[in-house]
């Protein structure tokens, strides 16, 4: 049995963010494969819950929910924590919290390190938080045993700049199924197939500003807009951005949503846009495209790397070049057989039994456990 300890991520189930739903759906598959695994999340976020999910041990450790500290203190602590527990693998996930792959490999640790992408882009980082942020990724990158990518451009950067090769695995989705009910639509008063679905934090790099923007030039009918989630640390973007909303009574916001509630509102959307101008690999898009939504996005080379066609990309950050997207796409039909089509090559390339029998090779690979 491989011992796992995982650390970088804020908690689960259901909060907020991409990592969060990455670990929340790979390491059920990799205890079903025989891993013991240890989760430590972080307290401002979980409460104080010790316990266990779907088999993986939750050890929640105190960090102040600020967006500067909490990641590095918290890590801090996972590594401290993980020295007792004595694992085979730490298992770091992004760029911030691997600035301590190298005090894990002097306790003694083996440590992977999943970069999630450079988050040094973000809009949200001051000059100096994306200086750290960059070292950060050295520190990782260039003491963890082995790194993993989520795509394709982010391996190239790896090879580029530390010169070393990365696993690329990239995040995956659960077909679900398709909601028959619709009791968030009646709560928000939204027609079925008649509204446009973002969903995301409101920070700036999701590009939220732009769409708003876009909706506003009007011409959509009795189209609405939904933007699903929130700010994790509130702070001035996020208050003007729900003052912008609130001018608009098409434009809605439902605060997070997770289970049912969210199941629903993918179900019965028209729509589904990702203005984003930075992700990793964007869970949400393919959440969207497995419940066979059609779907636009920014041609960022993240989103990018998802099966689109070339047709359903607009240009990042150009409200007008959006609002155009929008009303092509609303206006071209979407049939059942396009959704089933879409949803196979979504089940076919990110299946997470897919993606845990290639990490599990990696922790062997790592621990020099033939395969």
């Amino acid at each position: 049995m491989i011992k796992v300890a995982v650390a970088g991520t804020r908690g689960f189930p259901g909060i907020q963010g991409g990592v969060e739903t990455h670990c929340e759906h790979l390491y059920p598959h990799l205890v079903n494969r025989g891993c013991d695994v240890t989760v430590f999340t972080r307290k401002p976020y979980v409460g104080i819950y010790t316990g266990t999910y779907k088999g993986i041990k939750l050890i929640p450790l105190d960090c102040p929910r600020n967006k500067f500290l909490e990641a590095i203190v918290h890590t801090f602590k996972s590594v401290l924590k993980a020295r007792e527990l004595n694992p085979d693998i730490l298992h770091i996930h992004a760029v911030g919290p691997s600035f301590f792959a190298p005090l894990a490999r002097i306790l003694g640790i083996r440590v992977i390190v999943t970069n999630h992408g450079p988050d040094y882009e973000r809009q949200k980082w001051p000059l100096p938080a994306k200086m750290f942020l960059r070292f950060c990724e050295r520190m990782g990158m260039t003491y963890a045993n082995e790194i993993i990518t989520i795509a394709r451009n982010i391996a190239y950067d790896v090879k580029r700049k530390y010169g070393r090769d990365s696993f690329i695995i990239p995040n995956g989705v659960e077909i679900p199924s398709i909601a028959d009910t619709g009791n968030i639509l009646e709560d928000f008063k939204l027609q079925k197939q008649k509204y446009i679905l973002t969903i995301g934090r409101f920070v700036p790099e999701k590009g939220y500003d732009d769409l708003i923007a876009a909706f506003n030039k009007g011409g959509f009918g009795q189209w609405k807009l939904v933007i699903v989630g929130d700010a994790d640390h509130e702070d001035k973007y996020s208050r003007e951005l729900k003052a912008k909303a609130g001018k608009n009574k098409n434009i809605i916001l439902t605060g997070f949503l997770s289970g049912k509630p969210l199941q629903e509102i993918y179900s019965h959307a028209g729509l589904f846009v990702i203005p984003s101008y930075h992700e990793g690999l964007p869970i949400v898009l393919l959440e969207a495209m497995s419940y066979g939504l059609s779907c636009i996005a920014s041609d960022i080379p993240a989103n990018k790397n998802v099966e689109l066609r070339e047709e359903r990309f607009f240009k990042t950050g150009d409200a007008e070049s959006l609002a155009a997207k929008i009303k092509e796409f609303i206006s071209k039909p979407w049939g059942e057989e396009d959704r089933k089509k879409q949803v196979e090559i979504i089940a076919e390339k990110y299946n997470w039994n897919k993606i845990a029998d290639e990490t599990l090779t990696i922790y062997k690979k790592t621990l020099k456990i033939l395969v």
